[in-house]
């Protein structure tokens, strides 16, 4: 039997997208605050740090969520969640790197090349067939990530080559997902993440702190905040868990591949974030690049209407 629309229905689906799209721009403005503070922060604290406090808010937020609401799952894959974990945290480290190094705006246009990667790594591993148009908009990612290297050749290449490493662990992460949600709760998936965000990072502070004269960006010292910095790194862990908070609720209030294409501007907030704080305004070859970026990100997202949520 085929659902008929009235003009009282179609009301209702409309509200919903509405309040779907409004949630997933509170989401993306909320995320590029967490990285706005991240680099204010990062002259004095180091990534590793900085991924730490992050992370904090989260876990003690999912611990009184599962106080509440204990967790009823088949489980069965932990050395599959322990990957996710794993390869999310090493995706932060990367991403609030780059932060720290690039601008805003490159950094961000960086990171949200992973639904492209994600696309080509489902079709070589889980053997996923892709249309003319999904490679159309593979193309112009990677024509987009060429531009943007282009303009920054003065810079060294190890910055760049991290920005797009963290979109690639993303999209590795993002597959796991997809395994591990039919084995365990959502708060399962996402403590895993946060704990590994935790565990990593102090491991690595404490390798800083044996051995202080390695010097490696994935090796840091604990730096004790003072003062105000506590209150902003708690506004950054707010900011984080809240932009989740958001996005997850997005994503099942309308269609994943229309939302997921306005979390796209993320990098728009980024830049107009990343110009208050004074870098560079985008040169034109720059930003067709993020443009194209974008343009690609968007045509696969708003073929996938029907993907599962990512965490």
């Amino acid at each position: 039997m085929i659902e008929t629309i009235t003009p009282a229905k179609k009301t209702f689906y409309q509200r919903y997208a509405s309040s779907a799209i409004a949630l997933m721009l509170l989401a993306s403005f909320l995320f590029a605050g967490m990285t706005l503070i991240a680099k204010q922060l990062s002259s004095r604290f180091e990534a590793v740090e900085l991924v730490f406090f992050r992370n904090l808010v989260g876990v003690i937020s999912i611990l009184i969520s599962l106080r509440q609401k204990p967790m009823q799952q088949p489980g069965g894959k932990p050395l599959l969640l322990i990957f996710r974990g794993v390869v999310g945290t090493a995706s932060l480290y990367m991403l609030f790197y780059s932060v720290r190094t690039l601008s805003l705006g490159t950094a961000s246009a960086y990171q949200y090349t992973y639904p492209i990667f994600l696309s080509i790594l489902s079709f070589l591993f889980f053997g996923e067939k892709l249309n003319r148009r999904e490679w159309l908009a593979i193309g112009l990612g990677f024509l987009g990530i060429l531009l943007i290297f282009r303009p920054d050749v003065t810079m060294p290449l190890r910055w760049h080559l991290i920005g797009l490493s963290c979109a690639i662990l993303t999209a590795v992460s993002y597959l796991s997902i997809r395994s591990l949600n039919r084995y365990y709760d959502t708060r399962a998936i996402v403590l895993s993440f946060m704990l590994s965000g935790l565990i990593l990072p102090a491991l690595s502070m404490l390798t800083g702190s044996l051995f202080p004269d390695v010097n490696h960006w994935l090796i840091g010292r604990f730096v004790w905040p003072q003062g105000w910095e506590w209150a902003i790194l708690l506004m950054m862990g707010l900011a984080a868990l809240l932009a989740q908070l958001c996005m997850t609720r997005s994503l099942s209030m309308d269609k994943a591949g229309r939302v997921s294409a306005v979390g796209y501007s993320n990098i728009v907030f980024s830049l107009l974030f990343g110009i208050i704080l004074g870098d560079p305004l985008p040169s034109f070859v720059m930003s067709l690049g993020i443009t194209l970026i974008i343009s690609g990100g968007v045509l696969i997202a708003w073929k996938k209407k029907t993907d599962g949520k990512l965490s």
